[in-house]
């Protein structure tokens, strides 16, 4: 009787150390599986619509980025990159101040002021070696700021990720940005051609690293959301690609 006791606890103690294993296991998994649901709820269409535009990315966009590279000398990619970063460099000053970043606001105002005029018309970036540094905000950012709930994760057509939150600012960063409210249709939309293969060009490179992911519509994801905090304020990364390079995807 002692010796069946003996055995029923200890296959007792066996199971329950299998179950908390079990649990140590795959607890982790089903919180990480709730939080994907709580960030990605759209995920299924989400991926249907990366699908599109990755499709038309290499198909299309990227040899067109490629030749646009191929054909116009660095310096002069530099030149039409930071004419653009000028002339879109409004939507930074105005977010600034409605996120009460007052001094930043200024000193944004001031950059734009100097490299439109020194650096004739943005195509020189003069005013960060007088140390007014570059600033990225939105009216996403903004809307954070004021504690607007960032939403799903969604990605757009054409656009790529975005959240609602930061899809709906979107709306208001059209608004203000010059180059999008040119009245000279003709010219306008020449420069957003220009400006959209710039940007597309710009990445080549860096975009290899998310092609060679294991899921890369992961990984897209959750750089461009590390990305996002990382401008919020709210995370840190030593990485230059989400830094620098993942602002324009």
């Amino acid at each position: 009787m002692g010796k069946r006791i003996n055995d029923s606890s200890l296959r007792n103690t066996l199971a329950w150390l299998i179950v908390g294993l079990q649990c140590a296991l795959f607890a982790p998994l089903a919180a990480a599986d709730e939080h994907e649901k709580n960030i990605d709820p759209l995920e299924p269409v989400n991926r249907i619509i990366y699908g599109f535009n990755d499709g038309l990315d290499r198909f299309i966009l990227r040899p067109v980025g490629k030749g646009y590279n191929a054909v116009l000398p660095k310096p002069v990619r530099k030149g039409v990159g930071n004419f653009f970063d000028n002339w879109t460099y409004p939507i930074t000053i105005v977010n600034g101040y409605l996120q009460g970043k007052f001094r930043q606001g200024t000193e944004d105002l001031g950059r734009f002021a100097v490299n439109s005029t020194v650096g004739l018309l943005g195509l020189f970036d003069v005013a960060t070696g007088l140390g007014l540094e570059q600033n990225k905000e939105d009216f996403g950012l903004t809307f954070a700021r004021w504690g607007i709930g960032q939403g799903p994760y969604v990605v757009l057509p054409l656009l790529g990720p975005a959240t609602a939150r930061s899809g709906i600012g979107l709306i208001g960063d059209t608004a203000i940005n010059p180059v999008a409210q040119l009245n000279d249709s003709s010219v306008r939309d020449k420069l957003l051609i220009l400006w959209f293969i710039e940007s597309r060009a710009a990445l080549i490179g860096p975009d290899e690293v998310v092609q060679e992911a294991y899921d890369p519509y992961l990984f897209m994801r959750d750089a461009y959301l590390q990305n996002r905090a990382f401008l919020r304020g709210e995370a840190t990364t030593d990485d230059e690609f989400f830094d620098e390079e993942f602002d324009d995807f």
